[in-house]
C-alpha cells in the first residue's frame, strides 16, 4: 500500500480533482493550506503574501501511485508555472483500523 500526498494551489483543484477520478482515485482526503514562501516583500507589512494552497492524500496500490505520479509529471497549464502540482509517494509499512483484525477486514 501507498500513500500519496497532492500540494497545489487552490487554483489547481479542478485539475487536481480530474486527474484523480480518471485514474480511478474515488476515495480521498482534502484540505486547505496556507503556504508560505520567502521572497519579495508585499503588502503593507514588507511580508510575503502566503499561498492558498490544497493539499490532497490517499492511501493507494502501488499501481495506481505510478499512475498519478506519472499523470502529475504531464500536467501543463497550471495556475502559476512557479508553483507546480506535487505529487509524493510514501510507503506505508503497516495500518491499523478500529474493529478490524490485523488483516484489516471487520471482526
Amino acid at each position: 500500500m501507498k500513500m500519496i500526498l497532492l500540494m497545489y494551489l487552490e487554483g489547481d483543484e479542478e485539475c487536481v480533482g480530474r486527474l484523480l477520478k480518471d485514474l480511478g482515485v474515488g476515495v480521498y482526503s482534502q484540505m486547505s493550506l496556507e503556504g508560505h514562501s520567502s521572497g519579495q516583500a508585499a503588502g503593507w507589512y514588507g511580508e510575503t503574501a502566503p499561498f492558498r494552497s490544497r493539499m490532497v492524500f490517499a492511501f493507494v496500490s502501488k499501481e495506481q501511485a505510478d499512475d498519478v505520479l506519472a499523470a502529475v509529471r504531464s500536467c501543463t497549464g497550471v495556475e502559476d508555472p512557479r508553483h507546480p502540482i506535487r505529487a509524493f509517494e510514501l510507503d506505508v509499512a503497516r495500518a491499523a483500523a478500529c474493529g478490524c483484525d490485523e488483516d484489516g477486514t471487520p471482526d
